[in-house]
């Protein structure tokens, strides 16, 4: 098998590669990012703290915008901890892109 089928292309009548319809590709690559970890993570806080969603981004979005350091410095927190925060806050944001 070539490379261009193994990648999933189809072959038209002139033995030409083509590519298979967007919305399968879609589809495919909805599938695909909602069996990630990230996801996972995103969709069990959500679900266990449903009150906490929007603060969890805000936090998040402050953690990127000052640095894990600056943020834990700032807040009286470990660099850890503010790891974990950025982390969760970022799984909770892909899960609602990806789910949406």
């Amino acid at each position: 098998m070539d490379d261009e089928a193994e990648a999933g292309a189809v072959h038209g009548a002139g033995g030409e590669a083509e590519e298979p319809p967007a919305e399968l590709l879609g589809d495919e690559l909805l599938e695909s990012l909602m069996d990630t970890n990230l996801y996972s993570m995103g969709a069990f806080f959500s679900d266990q703290h449903p009150e906490l969603v929007d603060e969890v981004i805000e936090w998040s979005e402050a953690i990127e915008r000052d640095g894990l350091r600056g943020y834990a410095d700032d807040h009286d927190l470990t660099v850890e901890e503010c790891f974990k925060t950025l982390l969760t806050g970022l799984a909770v944001r892909y899960y609602k892109a990806v789910a949406a």
